[in-house]
């Protein structure tokens, strides 16, 4: 190869280098991305789960929401106040007091509380039960699989099965809601963090269909009402639930129920 035809091969490659370089900044140009300064400072504030809790999806489709008027500052359950704090410096706005909740599993049958209809083999997914007769092997068809789906989803490792019933880990919990979502049984709901005492129960049958079923459960004595000096114990269906706009945590309805259904959830 002679040196003419080295010269010609490095002309055409640089032209064609000069070209595509020309290219991709026109291209650069024409398709630039305007970014938003204010909603990238949001999203830095933002904890990076993108666990979807605050309903959108991730922390970037929450950042955007926020800056454009379509979601609330303290809207990231994951991050709490003081991530709302800092939102709202970056916004030049106060951000409201916001209440921390944790997941509650309405059940505390374990495996020896529990009466049983039949052994069930199969998948290990609470969601696939509903296809089985009773809607899973349990006598309860209210209470807890224990096949542990809303630990499968839980982003923080919050929640596990302990003894055949899913348990939250209260300091974990980041009531995000993806287990409250996914129950089948709808038995998970999200509490205040500072409720002292939540109802382990959410079988709405009698209480002789109850007794038999399940030697935990509520047999609907009312005696927990009876006994709240602050009317925020109420009975429907059966069964016994707290309201925690009036509940002062003074534990009468534990210390009267017989079947120890309130749970105390911490010292």
């Amino acid at each position: 190869m002679d040196f003419g035809s080295i010269v010609t091969a490095l002309i055409i490659i640089g032209s064609i280098g000069l070209f595509v370089g020309i290219f991709l900044g026109i291209a650069g140009i024409v398709f630039k991305v305007e970014v938003n300064e204010k909603e990238e400072a949001v999203l830095s504030k933002l904890p990076g789960n993108n666990c979807g809790g605050c309903g959108f999806p991730g922390c970037a489709g929450l950042a955007h929401a926020i800056v454009n008027g379509e979601a609330e500052i303290n809207r990231c359950p994951v991050g709490g106040q003081a991530v709302a704090d800092e939102i709202a410096n970056i916004m030049g706005t106060k951000a409201e007091a916001t209440e921390r909740k944790v997941a509650f599993v309405a059940c505390k049958a374990h495996c020896e509380d529990a009466s049983m209809d039949y052994e069930y083999y199969g998948v290990n997914d609470c969601r696939m039960l509903s296809f089985v007769p009773n809607g899973g092997p349990k006598s309860c068809n209210q209470g807890c699989l224990g096949f542990g789906t809303c630990a499968s989803v839980c982003p923080f490792d919050a929640i596990h099965v302990e003894d055949g019933v899913a348990v939250v880990d209260r300091d974990k919990c980041k009531a995000c809601g993806k287990c409250v979502e996914v129950c089948p049984k709808h038995l998970i709901s999200l509490i205040p963090y500072n409720a002292k005492y939540a109802v382990a129960c959410s079988n709405t049958e009698k209480g002789a269909i109850t007794t038999k079923q399940c030697k935990v459960g509520c047999v609907g004595c009312s005696l927990c009402v009876k006994s709240c000096p602050n009317n925020a114990v109420k009975f429907e269906n059966f069964n016994a639930t707290i309201d925690y706009a009036l509940c002062k945590n003074c534990g009468a309805c534990a210390e009267k129920c017989p079947k120890k259904v309130i749970n105390e959830l911490y010292q």
